[in-house]
């Protein structure tokens, strides 16, 4: 059976709501149960080793990315012989790059000492720790870049799927051997079991999916190909340094200007907010390869049309996300571990503007990939440049505020002033004063339905949300509800969220007939 995007689209979100919402519950009972049995230092030990962890992943530098590129349109035609030629030379780049990390991790290592001089924690245990989460690391370049075929062929379920069952298990083996052995090797060491047997089983389903799938075989790229490929990867190169400067680096700047606490505190906020982030969101991460399938048929009216309807459904999904965690996340933690680790709402606050920028502007950065637009190479410089400043300036001024402050202005500057411009310049071929007068009353409409929803919630008799959960929840419900009834009232007559409305009534009455 052959299914529309919408269809594919809607499966990836299924399952990707169903294993994040396992996730997510587990998540809340074994943070608490990990900060006890382990401690903040340590906590705060592994997110700064991931951290780290992942400057060395940048020499990645958008491989996948590329490839994703390249294959929507052999996917689209079903050239199978392509699309073997595609994933064979991937391999050969992952297999360089995965050489690459190994060694560059080695030399790093001797850093270790000089990095985390006085946390409390014995030098074994920071070594065996590193050790392990860059073995667990390196086996995707090795054995699992293959999976990038499954997220250009609007597959993203099966990786969900193993990704999620694997980290669900994982953690369940970490709190039986902490009850058991109370040690710290131990728990390191799931990570990195947990790490090989789901290389082994998405490597396993992969070749199940795609029986003809031969890169020992396949044929070589032409001349063009590979030449359009090196160029692509050239500048995707580029944007990756700034979102691994955006992304990356903000919890070793938290760390530089504050201590392993205040981080292990900051990812206690981030595991839940991007948990659920990753819950209520997960739909436009599916819609990706939908959307490059979309550009290769060339249809660039039809492209508008779609990219309108979800920056309508994006920016209602991800205001009423943000509405709500401000609301409710206080209270939430202050349930869940005690008023000691809540934090100051004016760093909420912070946290939150950040999940909206890189929530906001991803619609414009989906569609410029898809279109396999990548040569602004200036933006990302700019972009990366000014985060760093920014983040040592206002870090040293401000503490962790500047710190957060910088990553929202260096996202603004840049995905909201340069990025939409050139999208319509070079991908739809417009005038993109109509994106700013658009998305300007998107903006209006947002601010407005907070400013009513405020005044809404305080008229009601509402106990306080931190009397309990039953509570927090009532509140959550009553926050969720108005919120999204002002806010979709607000935008019904904007353009975009009246095409998506129309679709999603089609969709409800006739869900087989619709396509994007």
């Amino acid at each position: 059976m052959t299914h529309s995007r919408v269809q594919k689209s809607l499966q990836n979100a299924r399952v990707s709501f169903c294993f994040n919402a396992a996730a997510m519950a587990l998540a809340f009972f074994s943070r608490k149960y990990f900060l006890a049995a382990l401690g903040s230092p340590f906590l705060g030990l592994s997110g700064t080793l991931s951290n780290l962890l992942a400057l060395l992943n940048l020499a990645e530098l958008g491989v996948g990315t590329v490839t994703a590129s390249l294959l929507y349109r052999p996917l689209l035609e079903k050239n199978h012989s392509q699309i073997n030629g595609i994933i064979a030379m991937v391999g050969r780049q992952y297999r360089r790059i995965g050489l690459a990390i190994a060694l560059t991790g080695i030399v790093l290592a001797g850093a270790l000492p000089l990095i985390f001089p006085a946390t409390g924690l014995s030098m074994p245990v920071i070594f065996f720790a590193y050790f392990s989460l860059l073995a667990g690391s390196l086996i995707g370049y090795f054995f699992n870049y293959q999976q990038v075929l499954l997220d250009a062929d609007q597959r993203n379920y099966v990786i969900t799927a193993w990704f999620q069952s694997s980290l669900i298990v994982k953690v369940l083996l970490q709190i039986a051997i902490l009850r058991l052995t109370h040690s710290l090797y131990a728990w390191i060491f799931i990570e990195l079991l947990a790490a090989i047997v789901q290389s082994i089983l998405l490597h396993w389903r992969i070749r199940r999916t795609y029986p003809w799938l031969n890169t020992n075989n396949a044929p070589l790229l032409d001349s063009d190909q590979r030449k359009d490929a090196t160029r692509k990867l050239k500048q995707v190169a580029i944007h990756r340094l700034a979102d691994f400067s955006l992304y990356s680096t903000k919890d070793l700047f938290i760390y530089a200007f504050s201590s392993l606490t205040i981080v292990a505190y900051y990812g206690n906020y981030m595991a839940i907010i991007w948990r659920l982030n990753q819950l209520v969101l997960k739909l436009f991460t599916s819609m990706q390869a939908s959307i490059g399938s979309l550009v290769a048929e060339h249809n660039i009216p039809k492209a508008v049309r779609i990219f309108w309807e979800v920056i309508a459904l994006r920016y209602f999904a991800i205001s009423v996300f943000v509405y709500v965690q401000y609301h409710i996340m206080s209270p939430f933690i202050t349930l869940w571990l005690g008023t000691q680790y809540v934090l100051p709402m004016g760093m909420l606050g912070l946290i939150l503007c950040n999940i909206f920028l890189m929530e906001a502007r991803s619609t414009v950065i989906n569609f410029l990939q898809a279109y396999g637009l990548f040569a602004d190479v200036w933006a990302p410089i700019t972009e990366a440049g000014l985060h760093l400043l920014l983040s040592g300036v206002l870090g040293y001024c401000f503490g962790v505020n500047g710190v957060l402050a910088a990553s929202a202005l260096s996202l603004f500057a840049i995905s909201y002033c340069w990025k939409p411009f050139y999208l319509f310049r070079r991908g739809f071929m417009l005038p993109v004063n109509s994106f700013w007068i658009n998305i300007s009353k998107y903006h209006l409409s947002i601010a407005a339905a907070w400013f009513l929803a405020d005044r809404l919630l305080a008229a009601l008799p509402l106990p306080p949300p931190a009397n309990g959960f039953p509570a927090l929840l009532l509140y959550g419900a009553c926050t969720t509800g108005i919120y999204a009834v002002v806010l979709a009232t607000l935008l019904a007559p904007l353009k975009g969220a009246q095409a998506l409305g129309r679709r999603l009534i089609c969709m409800i009455h006739k869900p087989k007939n619709a396509t994007p």
